[in-house]
Formats: C-alpha cells, structure tokens, sequence
C-alpha cells in the first residue's frame, strides 16, 4: 500500500516533563553541501583542516565515516522529517516559481508532530526548504526560520539579508551573518527563551553554510592563505568505467600555468552556482572551507551553552549535512551524483550520558532515513507509521556493535512519492537534476558500493570503498567480483521492494558486462 497507513490514535501520548523523564533533549545540527572533507577528524579532509569543536564532538562520540544522507537539499530534508526515502514521500512536489514546492500535509505527515503529542517541545531554526507550509502550531512549538519556498525572491540569499518568520508571524528583513544568527536563535532557544523549561526538547537547527554563494565571514576572509590544494585524480576527461553522463562534467580547464581553473559550461545555473571562469580550484576550495570555520564556532558555542545550564549530560547532539559537495572530484562542482566526493556527509553522534563509545568510528555506510528511527528510539517512543531506516542507537551503546543493514540512496530528480512510479525516458528532463545527473540508485554494503543509473544500456557501478575511496575504478565488469555484483544487485532490488518503490518491477536493462 503506497500510503503508509497512519496509528497516530493508538500511539500513546505521553506525559513528558524536565523533572521527571531520563528521555534526552535532542540538539540536531544540520549544515548544507558539507563534505566530509571539511572536517578535520575525517582521514579525506586537508591536513590544513582546523574545526576543532566539531572534532571534539567525534571524540566525544560517534563518528560515520560512510553517511548518505540525500543526494541534494529539499529531498534530505524531506527524509529526515518522515523517515522515508523520496519514492515514499507522497504528494511532496515542486511548484510555482523555484524553489516553490508544497505538500499535503495529510498524506505526508512530519514526525516532529508526534514529539510534540509525546511531551517534547519542539524548535526548528534556520534554513526551511520543504514546501511554503512550515508546520508551525502542528510541527513546530518554536520556529525562527528562513523559507526559501515561500519567498523566492528572497532565496538567493543565504548568507545576509533573509526574511525571517517568528513562530508564524510575517516575515522581518534580518540583518547580519546568517551563520552567527541562526546560532545566536539557537543559544537563546536553549538558555530558556521561547522555551518550556517543563519539557524535554528538540530543536533541529539547519544552517545555510556552505552552500553557494559560499561566503565567508569577514572575520574569516584571511584564514587558510597558503594552503595546497592537489587537482583530484579525475578532474578533467575522459573517465573510464563511469556512465556517459559523467563525460559531460566539465567544469573545469588548465590554464597556461597548468593550473585548474573553472571554465564557462552553463548559462542558467542553480542559485549560488554561477560559472566564474579562470578562477582557480584552489580559490574556490579555500572559500568553500572559509564559510566552515563560522559553523565550528557556533557548535563550540553551542556545546559551551549546554555545559553552562546543566543540559550537557542529557542532550543527545547530532551533527550532519543533506549531502556532500565535490570540487574537481570527477569533474564536478556540485552534489547529487553518486559519489562519496559529491554527497557523502559528514555524520556525528555524541549519546546523552556516559559516552562509552567515544571516539568510535562507524565504517560500514548508513543512510539518511536512518537518523529518524533513532531520535524515537532514543526518547523512548514507537515509531508512528513505518520509516523506512533503522535505528542506530546499538553502535551508540558498544564498541563491538557492527551494522548489519544495507545504506541506500534514491535519486529520482524532483519527483517523489506516487510520482516516481514511471521512470522517464532520457530524453525527458525530468530524469536529471543539477547538473544532469540521472536517476539512480545507490547500495552501499560493507566495504562496497553498487550503483545503478536509471537509463536503459548503461553501465552498472562497482567500487571498493576500502581500497579505492576516490571511486575511480568500476569493478562492475571484473571477473573476480561478479558475485558481489550479483549479490548487490539482488539487495537494491530488495531494498528497493521493501520500501516499495512503484518503479521497481521496470527497472531499465543494464549494458551487457563484458
């Protein structure tokens, strides 16, 4: 049955006061287009890397060295609010002028209703980009939020300038950073204001760095100087063993000194993207992990404020973007495709309490839809209709616990729910998003990674995480592999019926292995 069927009258809503609940507060930070790269504790970030609050979480926690959690902005967020991947987030759309979208609540319901109903307040602060309706009175107790839906005029600008709505109130024109206020909201949220001291609370607080424009903070303009940034293994074609697609990533030339620098290669591009041609990779990476430094402090920030009113110990913290972003990484500037480089994120988790596993690092791979199954696990509460991820809460609690579940990754461009039951063909172009990536989808297993792009004739995808993490060799047409091909094929057609994915029994042919 498409529509998952909703038991909110037979959840038990439960009385949850401050005083009385072992139930943790919840601290869910989320950045955008943020690579794993740009954080110093993971072994692919520059060895120039400096975020030393956000490593002090890993070290206090758990880190993910393989989280996908979307493959770009509004369908992240969509799974992160229902637990489903974006084949099984219904009536969700695109519509009016971009980035307009809309949703039914009734047929998409968001689980922040079901904390509220439970006992928990709930907050959400910053960057909102599900649909012109924000949820607030039914989603949302506390909201200091920019709607990008909702005002596309004002979308454009991430970093200053943002209309802001206040707990469904119009929108004021705010001033300053938008990194440093969304964390100044966050510190008020948490030191008491606008918040029931009665009650256990969530806040979900979404940043809009480092999202293009990628601008930095003033303060910061000057950091990272001298620092070396190596041309990645395949920044320029041809690109053996990928899908044609990729060939047609070009955003970046040498130029007479042999340097990378990006090319002109689109005229109308996403906000944020535009083409700026001779300027040199290592220019736009610098930028790019500038605009990082601001998230750090407002984390140390963050961390100070709960040690400084006694809600440390019993705060669970999680820190995690949509998606990755890649500069250079097979041609890319971007997210999207299916790569670590372009939407691997970064992904900690620092348990409320005793932190036995700190320090622990996770390495077989999980998925967005994982994280929602956890926040009700971890406040005690049944899960409200069936989600299609799992709970993570065991690696929280051993150093021995492994993970047992396939990760996978549904791209299906700007469609979703019902609407993704019929892949287009691919000459339609509802088949791509950003800059041409085609539907598909993404296994990730242990140590290996399966990929397959929904157009009939291409090429399957295999790659060995451990050995190979740049993803530069497709072991799909390797003799010695094929049974793992085999099996990961089998699992993405499971998983793919498990979560029941209307397009699955039409799944075009892949090319012949040779």
């Amino acid at each position: 049955m498409r529509l998952i069927a909703l038991l909110l009258l037979l959840c038990p809503i439960l009385s949850l006061s401050a005083a009385d609940s072992p139930r943790p507060n919840i601290l869910f930070i989320y950045t955008d287009d943020q690579s794993t790269r740009t954080v110093g504790c993971y072994p692919e970030a520059f060895d120039w890397v400096e975020t030393p609050h956000i490593d002090a979480l890993a070290a206090d926690g758990v880190r993910f060295a393989h989280a996908y959690i979307g493959s770009w902005c509004m369908p992240s967020r969509a799974t992160m609010l229902t637990g489903h991947h974006q084949h099984g987030i219904e009536s969700m759309r695109m519509e009016g002028t971009y980035p307009g979208s809309a949703y039914d609540a009734e047929q998409c319901p968001f689980w922040p209703s079901i904390f509220r109903q439970s006992g928990y307040q709930t907050a959400h602060i910053g960057k909102w980009h599900t649909g012109v309706d924000d949820g607030y009175g039914r989603d949302w107790d506390h909201q200091i939020i920019w709607n990008r839906p909702r005002y596309p005029a004002n979308a454009p600008n991430y970093f200053y300038d943002q209309l802001i709505n206040t707990n469904g109130s119009e929108p004021q024109l705010v001033k300053g950073y938008t990194t440093d206020n969304y964390t100044d909201w966050a510190v008020d949220y948490i030191q008491g204001e606008g918040r029931d001291a009665e009650k256990r609370w969530f806040l979900w607080l979404c940043y809009g760095a480092v999202h293009g424009p990628f601008t930095p903070a003033d303060r910061h303009l000057e950091r990272y100087a001298d620092i070396e940034v190596p041309s990645p293994a395949d920044i320029y074609p041809p690109r053996e063993g990928k899908p044609e697609y990729t060939s047609k990533m070009e955003f970046w030339e040498p130029n007479e000194a042999g340097i990378a620098v990006e090319r002109k290669t689109r005229d109308k591009v996403p906000v944020g993207m535009k083409d700026f041609p001779g300027r040199s990779l290592k220019d736009w990476v610098r930028q790019y992990h500038q605009g990082v430094l601001a998230i750090d402090e407002g984390v140390g920030r963050l961390m100070e404020t709960l040690i400084e009113t006694g809600q440390d110990e019993n705060t669970l913290v999680v820190f995690t973007s949509d998606q990755g972003f890649a500069w250079g990484q097979h041609g890319f500037k971007s997210k999207v495709a299916p790569y670590h480089s372009t939407v691997a994120a970064p992904l900690i988790i620092r348990p409320a309490g005793e932190h036995p596993v700190a320090g622990k690092v996770v390495d077989e791979p999980v998925s967005g839809v994982d994280i929602a199954p956890t926040f009700f696990a971890q406040a005690g509460l049944p899960l409200p209709w069936e989600m299609h991820g799992y709970d993570l809460s065991p690696l929280l609690t051993s150093r021995e616990a492994t993970w047992q579940h396939p990760a996978m990754l549904v791209h299906t461009a700007k469609k979703y729910g019902s609407a993704t039951d019929v892949i287009p063909g691919k000459d339609d172009p509802s088949l791509y998003h950003g800059p041409g990536v085609p539907w598909y989808v993404m296994l990730a297993e242990g140590k290996f990674k399966y990929i397959r792009t929904l157009i009939e004739g291409e090429i399957e995808e295999l790659y060995d995480l451990q050995k190979d993490p740049q993803e530069l060799n497709n072991l799909a047409s390797s003799p010695e592999h094929t049974s793992v091909l085999e099996r990961l094929r089998r699992e993405t057609v499971k998983e793919l019926r498990r979560t029941e994915a209307g397009f699955v029994d039409a799944l075009p042919p892949t090319a012949a292995i040779e």
